[in-house]
């Protein structure tokens, strides 16, 4: 109905969406080259990009001049965007800003000429610029804003051309036809195709004019996607100075960005101000009565565009070019697929987002950490019951991922090592469980120190949950039911992350774990996290995630810690482990040693990784009975460049000395002493672990800084089963917080309890009535209970 677009104020504003969706989904678009994308990782895929910039974005906070720090960051991505190969178009504003900085110029010179001619100087004071008809203003604005393009994109070897469009180029088939022809051929030259209305003749849009089918040409957003349809382009982007679309009003404390929005959806959704500039932009839609009462006197000209755009084939996101700390990668952030902006899907997302999942897990998270320890205790034994009653369950998952994986072809026999379930590795499991089940009796609220601050004054300090956990793991099903206990015992919230390659497996006992959470009411505290998110993405979560947890290959650790700069992370990039054999060792201990810390598990981090021998080893029995050791054990050895200058025939000499190899692989390097030991492991070692064998080693104890320092035992002892925590997390080599393996004292942190009675500041001061005592009161501290260490292969 024509009555669609035409909105009084008292129509709730998901009827408003449902009759545009309505509207809008009835034109029968089809493009030629397929439809939108579904997902946002498939905007890698984007070949021709049509990229929006608003007034708000082109134009200075004054609106006389632009802002050209922006502008250039923006001509900076585009350029690099079309270097890449991709073809891209600009959809441009700005010709009326610059327009009007030129005239108010030219009108303020004139007049002050005029007047010093005739008033003398005195009257300048008393200048004003009168109003300034817009289309003067783009007249004069347009050859200089193009001038500008021309001279930016230059600077990066890219040519670009002008094209003023105007209503009727779309509505006469001839022009449409010739325009279409323009602009195919330019991007053929590799030509970037700079548009925008001719703003100095077009008249003003007649009403209702685009429900025939085809919209009308009433500003830069609507022209966007005219355009974005006419030459099938794959993606729009569609930059102002507002960050998407809202699920309630932007600026209240419960609004939320709407990362994916989906047009079949009924729900109310709020357009934000308007835009300070331009002749479209933004329309405010305001609150009246409660919260329920959301009504809009204007429909949203971005929305209509963009969901015109996508029905007729392209993909929309509309984001922010404004924020300073984003808009130099925002272009190209939105093509690699990144959580930026609003982006406009015909396929409705499946399941909560992450950010529900993550505030359903933190809400039934606090519950979880309000139980009685009995009662947490009770859900990890009821989860330990499961992994043995259900394995048939979970092995024939296994199997599904397993035998994927092995078509598939793409991970190393150790890999498939880590993704392959057993009943013995389930039964380790469950035993595992019991054990944290045991130690989680006293882990919250542990009251850690007392003290008597004055009279009836006391404060306590005790343990807390960190709050919610996001644990990133790779082909290693078993980490899920592991963290996930840790996760309970510590009463935190955990977003679990695994790799594509144990899906199956992972939903089955995702799907136990939440089992054995019903049975206290705490079912959405443990979240899997089974969407298409990438992981850079989720770690810009941090309001919603204060802890991240990865484990997998360095690489995945190395790409969290630079994705993730505000939220801690714990782990190790890297396992570069150590063994320094001193010229005092014990022979039989050095080849039990070498032995167990290289071949019992090559692919484990604290595996050794470098050999260090002191000199005087060399040329000996015990030097040549390591060397055949290893030998037998199919160690390839790679000589550092000191071993290698003692060899006239030596092995490959190593590339880096900083190498994980993670295989029966080894560097063998030769030292004078203890401390070039020491200094050493400092230059080329992960702070990891590091061991040294010896009949005297307390200056290596004292001195070195790792995360685990052993005398005289393997290395591979750095492990949370071994240490007796029961289960770890991981192996932190953080200086702060938790470090080397960490278990369920490392998922709390503490807070302050003061109990007084009426007590105030003022009671202590000068002339104050009362005085601190500050004395320390005793602590009851629970028993320590016995575990059986369980290896954690």
């Amino acid at each position: 109905s024509p009555n669609c677009l035409m909105l009084s104020s008292c129509i709730p504003v998901h009827t408003c969406l449902c009759r545009l969706v309505t509207c809008i989904l009835s034109v029968s678009l089809a493009r030629a080259n397929g439809n939108s994308y579904a997902h946002r990782g498939e905007l890698r895929q984007a070949k021709r990009i049509v990229v929006k910039l608003g007034s708000a974005v082109v134009t200075r906070g004054d609106e006389c001049g632009l802002a050209l720090g922006r502008l250039a960051s923006v001509v900076e991505q585009v350029a690099m965007l079309q270097n890449q190969g991709r073809e891209m178009m600009i959809v441009t504003s700005g010709a009326v800003a610059f327009g009007k900085q030129r005239l108010r110029h030219e009108i303020l010179l004139s007049q002050s000429v005029r007047q010093a001619l005739h008033s003398g100087q005195n009257q300048l004071k008393d200048m004003s610029v009168p109003v300034l008809e817009a289309r003067a203003c783009a007249a004069a604005g347009q050859s200089g804003l193009m001038a500008l393009y021309e001279a930016m994109f230059t600077q990066y070897s890219t040519c670009t051309a002008q094209v003023l469009v105007t209503n009727l180029d779309f509505h006469d088939d001839q022009k449409r036809q010739n325009l279409n022809s323009t602009l195919q051929e330019l991007l053929r030259m590799n030509i970037v195709p700079i548009i925008n209305t001719n703003d100095a003749v077009v008249p003003p849009p007649e009403p209702n004019s685009d429900l025939q089918g085809v919209i009308s040409i009433k500003d830069n957003d609507s022209l966007a996607a005219r355009l974005a349809v006419e030459m099938k382009a794959d993606l729009l982007i569609a930059l102002s100075d507002v960050e998407g679309l809202y699920d309630s009003p932007p600026g209240s404390d419960d609004a939320k960005l709407i990362d994916i929005f989906y047009p079949g959806d009924q729900q109310s959704i709020t357009y934000g101000t308007k835009s300070r500039v331009g002749l479209g932009g933004m329309e405010a839609k305001k609150q009246v009565g409660n919260s329920n009462s959301l009504r809009v006197s204007h429909l949203y000209p971005q929305v209509k565009a963009a969901l015109w755009a996508l029905q007729g084939g392209t993909s929309v996101v509309i984001a922010n070019g404004t924020h300073p700390k984003v808009t130099g990668h925002v272009i190209t952030d939105i093509v690699e697929g990144k959580k930026v902006g609003t982006f406009f899907s015909e396929v409705k997302p499946a399941g909560p987002t992450v950010e529900q999942q993550t505030e359903m897990a933190r809400n039934s998270g606090r519950t979880l950490a309000a139980l009685h320890p009995d009662q947490r205790g009770a859900i990890i034994c009821h989860l330990a019951d499961l992994l043995v009653e259900k394995k048939e369950e979970i092995l024939a998952a296994n199997k599904t991922d397993m035998d994927l994986a092995a078509n598939a072809g793409q991970l190393s026999s150790a890999l498939l090592n880590r993704l392959s379930l057993s009943p013995a590795k389930l039964n380790s499991l469950a035993i595992g469980l019991r054990q944290i089940a045991l130690a989680s009796q006293d882990s919250v609220g542990r009251v850690l120190r007392r003290t008597r601050v004055a009279h009836n004054l006391e404060l306590e300090q005790i343990t807390v949950p960190i709050g919610v956990l996001l644990v990133i793991f790779e082909a290693r099903p078993d980490c899920l039911p592991q963290v996930s206990a840790l996760a309970i015992a510590s009463g935190n919230a955990l977003l679990a992350k695994g790799g594509k390659e144990a899906a199956n497996t992972n939903r089955v006992l995702h799907e136990l774990t939440q089992e054995a959470l019903d049975i206290h009411g705490v079912k959405e505290a443990v979240q899997l996290v089974s969407t298409r998110e990438e992981v850079e993405d989720l770690c810009r979560l941090d309001k919603m995630i204060d802890l991240i947890i990865p484990r997998g290959s360095s690489a995945l650790v190395r790409n969290i810690q630079r994705a993730a700069k505000s939220i801690p992370v714990l782990g190790h990039s890297e396992g570069i482990c150590h063994i320094y054999v001193d010229s005092e060792a014990a022979i039989d201990k050095v080849i039990k040693i070498v032995r167990d810390s290289k071949c019992d598990y090559p692919a484990a981090c604290n595996a050794m990784e470098t050999l260090l021998v002191h000199r005087d080893i060399l040329r000996t029995t015990l030097f040549d009975q390591i060397i055949d050791m290893l030998r037998t054990e199919r160690v390839k050895i790679h000589a550092g460049p000191r071993f290698a200058s003692y060899l006239t025939f030596s092995p490959s000499e190593v590339k880096s000395l900083r190498t994980e190899y993670g295989d029966l692989e080894c560097c063998i390097e030769v030292v004078d002493s203890m401390q070039e030991a020491i200094d050493h492991i400092h230059r080329y070692g992960s702070s990891h672990t590091d061991v040294i064998v010896t009949e005297n080693a307390e200056q290596f104890l004292q001195q070195l800084d790792s995360a685990c320092v052993f005398w005289n035992a393997s290395s591979r002892f750095a492990d949370g089963y071994r240490f007796g925590l029961g289960a770890e997390v991981g192996i932190s080599t953080a200086r702060i917080h938790a470090r080397g393996p960490v278990g369920l004292e490392g998922l709390l942190t503490t807070k302050w309890v003061l109990r007084g009675d009426g007590h105030t500041a003022a009671d202590f001061s000068e002339h104050g009535t009362l005085k601190y005592l500050h004395e320390n009161l005793p602590v009851t501290q629970p028993q320590p209970r016995q575990m059986t260490a369980q290896r954690e292969d």
